[in-house]
């Protein structure tokens, strides 16, 4: 199977991509959002990077909690969208994350598991540098991963969703660090195939990434409650770090 090291650019941009996940709880991803700015103590004002932003709707929801918040993502097809929510403090425009930013921010948001798509090990922690160098002093970045350990074990090898008269064929499986996800589209006949790759991050791996770019661990959770992390039972690993 050959994929490509970019698979990203060519599947987020996809318009099957919004068809498949678009079941996504916005209702549950606000809740996140209240929850980890209460906790986050962010004031009003505070300027918030959401990367990446996909089609923006965390990042506007943001914006109406009353935060400067800028989106950025790949994706060229998700910030055309976006940039329909743009306002006086709300921005978007195509970044990729391995490049430096070029402001200071209060916060950085790395949501819904928007980490570990890169091949190399350096790639992953020059995202993490770029992170830290655009923070304020004393400001927190959030890593929203999924936790590894419990998606390994439960990964479901094969699965078909129709959606919108569209035949999505899933398949999962672990190769070379990575869970690799096949998704074969029938869509009337046409025949499409993107894949999606995340690294096989633990906690205790990110833990190191996290050391050699300097980055102090404030908190962990395990879910959009902010429970505590557990490797065994937990859906997510959110990391709180500065």
């Amino acid at each position: 199977m050959s994929i490509s090291t970019d698979w990203f650019v060519s599947w987020f941009d996809s318009p099957y991509y919004h068809i498949l996940y678009k079941h996504r709880n916005n209702s549950e991803a606000q809740f996140f959002m209240n929850n980890l700015t209460a906790f986050l103590k962010i004031p009003k004002g505070a300027s918030i990077i959401d990367l990446p932003c996909g089609k923006g709707r965390h990042a506007k929801y943001l914006s109406e909690l009353g935060y400067k918040v800028t989106g950025l993502d790949l994706s060229k097809n998700s910030i055309a969208e976006a940039k329909n929510y743009e306002s006086d403090f709300l921005h978007f425009d195509v970044h990729d994350m391995r490049n430096p930013l070029n402001q200071k921010y209060d916060a950085i948001l790395n949501l819904f598991t928007s980490f570990g798509y890169f091949n190399t090990d350096e790639e992953d922690l020059l995202v993490l540098s770029n992170f830290k160098k655009a923070l304020k002093p004393g400001c927190f970045a959030v890593i929203d991963f999924i936790n590894i350990e419990k998606a390994i074990h439960q990964l479901v090898l094969k699965e078909t969703k129709i959606i919108d008269g569209i035949e999505f064929n899933i398949t999962k499986k672990i190769q070379e660090g990575f869970i690799v996800k096949e998704i074969t589209i029938n869509d009337k006949g046409s025949i499409s195939k993107f894949y999606e790759k995340v690294k096989c991050i633990n906690f205790e791996k990110i833990k190191k990434y996290l050391e050699l770019v300097g980055f102090d661990l404030y908190h962990t959770f395990g879910n959009y409650n902010l429970e505590k992390f557990d490797k065994k039972t937990s859906d997510r690993l959110i990391l709180v770090v500065r």
